[in-house]
């Protein structure tokens, strides 16, 4: 039987990962034998062990029928998902962390920037109006959190990221000049590096029937697709594949009718241009 190795005060999902690790090798598994029979890769487990991704339920029952483990390691998926839960709200922290996993990440925006390309002042803005009543220490805590998320973004390749936003992005300003020039010069700096791809749907843009839902296709390189779409107060992940593919069409459809990147760059920096001057762009 292997050696078990200790874990001296580490983190849930590393002392989970520990476990897991523990238990395999005891049971003289390789990583490639553990995850067959599941749609997921040996690198996945290998980074659940290590502590840096969560076990997906399905993963963890497939694990606990191999091992013989009595349904341990899907009852204290759990405990791992309130460990990385941090300030996000409760159906958010997942695809929180989802996100730094992605290879690729493809956003429909219709009603907010998305919080990956939120400056703080645009982000404390969006916490403000959807948690009147948190108290300073709140607020900032959840900026704070939604500026970790965006430093994914300081990764050179990875994820891949494309975002259609709607017009009224533009026409319709969430911050006083000042900020919202800072904020679409935030976007228009990564498109101009090619770190992200970003494109305006017109008004007139085949939006109706998704005009108040954002879409969020994550997609893996050892796990199948996900979509997640939220409101202001809730969230839900679709991993069903013919659902993620009827979602993907339509997105596939605003993303055809949305402006060129190179169109759309040029209106951002337009209305960074009129905000700089005191104008709400045209």
């Amino acid at each position: 039987m292997a050696a078990r190795k200790d874990v001296d005060g580490a983190s849930v999902p590393a002392l989970y990962g520990a476990e897991l690790r523990h238990r395999r090798e005891a049971a003289g598994l390789t990583l490639q034998r553990t995850v067959e029979g599941s749609f997921y890769g040996a690198s996945l487990l290998s980074e659940i062990e290590r502590g840096s991704r969560r076990m997906p339920a399905d993963l963890a029952r497939h694990v606990d029928r191999l091992l013989a483990t009595d349904g341990f390691f899907e009852r204290r998926c759990e405990d791992v998902r309130r460990a990385r839960k941090g300030a996000h709200a409760e159906y958010f922290a997942p695809v929180a962390e989802l996100e730094s996993q992605a290879r690729t990440i493809e956003k429909w925006s219709p009603t907010l920037i998305p919080g990956l390309l939120q400056t703080e002042a645009y982000a404390r803005a969006v916490v403000h109006a959807t948690h009147p009543l948190d108290q300073p220490d709140e607020v900032e805590t959840r900026v704070a959190a939604r500026a970790r998320r965006a430093r994914l973004l300081e990764q050179p390749r990875t994820p891949e990221y494309w975002v259609v936003l709607h017009e009224s992005l533009l026409r319709e300003p969430l911050l006083p000049h000042e900020d919202m020039a800072h904020q679409w010069e935030l976007v228009s700096g990564l498109a101009t590096r090619r770190r992200i791809v970003v494109q305006v749907l017109p008004w007139d843009g085949p939006t109706r029937p998704f005009l108040k839902m954002d879409m969020m296709f994550l997609q893996f390189a050892d796990a199948p697709p996900l979509l997640y779409t939220e409101g202001a107060y809730h969230g839900q992940v679709i991993d069903d594949p013919a659902l993620v593919g009827q979602y993907r069409k339509a997105y596939d459809r605003l993303r055809a009718a949305a402006l060129s990147p190179e169109v759309s760059l040029s209106m951002i920096d337009a209305a960074a241009e009129d905000h700089r001057h005191g104008k709400k762009p045209a």
